[in-house]
């Protein structure tokens, strides 16, 4: 006894293949929704803002200072930031 073997194509319904008519009617994203693709490929985070734009840095500290800071609530890392900047005083001034 042998199998028939199966030459049907199985795809995905919510993702059908693309047909030659698919492919004529097409059109560039930013031609058909120039605002969804604006809004996608936007910068992410907060522009920098200054003369003296913030670094992104990694930084190892204690266990107890992250949970002192995060317990005071969102804005925590500005809040470290401002510690650090009074911590140098006039010596950090340019």
């Amino acid at each position: 006894m042998s199998k028939k073997s199966s030459r049907r194509r199985t795809t995905d319904p919510d993702n059908p293949e693309w047909t030659a008519a698919d492919f004529r009617r097409a059109q560039p994203a930013r031609k058909v929704a120039p605002k969804i693709v604006e809004a996608y490929l936007r910068r992410r985070g907060r522009p920098p803002a200054g003369d003296a734009p913030k670094v992104q840095v990694t930084l190892r500290l204690d266990p107890k200072i992250i949970a002192f800071f995060k317990g005071t609530g969102e804005g925590w890392q500005t809040r470290i930031n401002d510690t650090l900047t009074k911590a140098i005083g006039a010596k950090g001034k340019r």
